[in-house]
């Protein structure tokens, strides 16, 4: 996505050059489960740009976990034209702008309380607008337990349960 000095690493560009990045396992495989036990994301580090050092920044450009509004640390999984974080509706509460990877917006999963798909977006600040509302009303009803504020743009994130949050 970045381009120079970063390496194209999609299917196609890394099957045209496996050499530069899966040797010395590849030639040392004897079997299927020697190409099994070789750690592809340590063999893709061999194509950073190490010589320039921006390799530095791979964690800062492409993080493994995202701290959400709530303190949570969720995780981003890459693989797809976009990240995707996927994290429960009330962890997102008070973020107007969409997460970015590297320049790129992720693709946010707003999950229900029980950890099942409520929404996906790339835009929160649309989605907090127009889409919550019907996620609201749809949710409120199964999940009396949980906060679901009018304006959850400015409402305070959370993990827990309304009971929890009066206790603390």
């Amino acid at each position: 996505m970045l381009g120079e000095p970063w390496p194209d690493v999609s299917d196609g560009a890394l099957l045209a050059r496996p050499e530069e990045w899966l040797e010395p396992e590849l030639s040392r495989a004897r079997r299927r489960s020697d190409l099994a036990a070789i750690d592809a994301g340590q063999a893709l580090r061999r194509l950073l740009p190490w010589a320039t050092g921006e390799a530095v920044r791979l964690d800062e450009l492409a993080p493994e976990r995202i701290e959400v509004p709530s303190g949570s640390r969720i995780g981003v999984e890459y693989g797809g034209e976009q990240p995707v974080l996927a994290v429960k509706l009330q962890e997102m509460f008070g973020l107007r702008e969409t997460p970015r990877v590297a320049g790129v917006p992720v693709l946010v999963h707003l999950l229900s309380p029980a950890g099942r798909p409520a929404a996906v977006t790339a835009d929160l600040a649309s989605f907090w607008a127009e889409g919550y509302k019907a996620v609201r009303a749809e949710l409120r009803g199964r999940y009396p337990k949980h906060p679901w504020p009018q304006d959850p743009a400015t409402a305070e994130a959370t993990r827990f349960t309304k009971a929890r949050l009066a206790r603390d």
